[in-house]
């Protein structure tokens, strides 16, 4: 129910906020490239304790924090479960956007001792987001209110 302190003031992170119990919204900078994202991912195991090429420990203050969802905008993302499920479930490929803290690969079996990340930040390849037009919704908005023939409707 708190973030991690071992998360808290990343270097080349922005705000951290928890979604729900056990999941962190983690803000990062813009998607630009896989390459930078296996950095960013480097950098972030560093960060929390874990070097991916020494194998130092994890942080014990991970071990109550499962998932981490790398994000555009954090707030957003742990505002409601409605916008975490969109945007954790929508903008990942399993394939290219999953890592772990302290992620290993025995007998070609990938796992991690740490939390699973998952990289849903907008990519390039994605749709543009949808966005209301303000005109269009107010000649909507006519249909439900008293009088209009969807009024009443939910």
């Amino acid at each position: 129910t708190e973030v991690p302190s071992s998360l808290k003031n990343l270097s080349g992170f922005g705000p951290v906020h928890v979604c729900m119990p056990g999941v962190i919204a983690l803000q990062t900078p813009a998607f630009q490239s896989h390459d930078e994202t296996e950095k960013l991912i480097k950098s972030l195991n560093i960060q929390v304790g874990y070097d991916l090429d020494e194998g130092n420990a994890l942080s014990d203050d991970l071990k109550n924090a499962p998932f981490i969802i790398l994000c555009d905008d954090s707030k957003f993302t742990a505002q409601n479960l409605r916008n975490f499920l969109w945007v954790a479930f929508t903008r990942c490929n399993p394939s290219h956007d999953i890592f772990g803290i302290e992620e290993f690969t025995i007998h070609k079996h990938w796992g991690c001792r740490g939390p699973l990340i998952i990289d849903a930040r907008i990519k390039p390849h994605h749709a543009p987001p949808v966005v209301k037009d303000p005109v269009i919704e107010r000649k909507i908005d006519k249909f439900f209110s008293k009088g209009g023939v969807l009024h009443g409707i939910d």
